[in-house]
């Protein structure tokens, strides 16, 4: 038997609109992972330190600011310096196309862009991150 995935959903940065972050964080916990919403205008470092704390299996950053390459890079950084490299991190948002190559060489596992469906969100979710024992 395996444990439900635990997901921290976080808004790191300046950035304000949330709408998008509660709707994903809704569609996970319907499907029956547990979910961490962290709130808004959360920093990396305070993001790192719930995924550590929750021992969540992976975190989902919503960043519509444009600050994505400087975000995703930080919470990469600190989760790798913080021994927790194993957790899946992926993202949405307005994150342009060109971007996204870079993200991953970051690591970062997926990204969705405007027009994801929140069931294809869960899915990947589901079909990319293993909830340990």
């Amino acid at each position: 038997m395996s444990a439900r995935v635990r997901v921290v959903v976080a808004k790191p940065g300046l950035d304000g609109h949330d709408r998008g972050a509660k709707v994903v964080a809704r569609a996970l916990r319907d499907a029956g992972m547990e979910v961490i919403y962290t709130g808004l205008h959360q920093t990396p470092e305070q993001i790192v330190e719930t995924t550590i704390q929750e021992d969540a299996d992976c975190v989902g950053l919503s960043i519509l600011s444009g600050a994505h390459m400087t975000l995703f890079a930080k919470v990469m950084e600190l989760l790798r310096a913080r021994g927790a490299d194993d957790v899946v991190v992926f993202g949405g948002g307005i994150i342009p196309e060109d971007d996204i190559p870079e993200l991953e060489k970051l690591g970062v596992a997926k990204i969705f862009t405007p027009g994801a469906t929140t069931q294809s969100i869960v899915d990947w979710v589901e079909a990319n991150v293993g909830a340990t024992v």
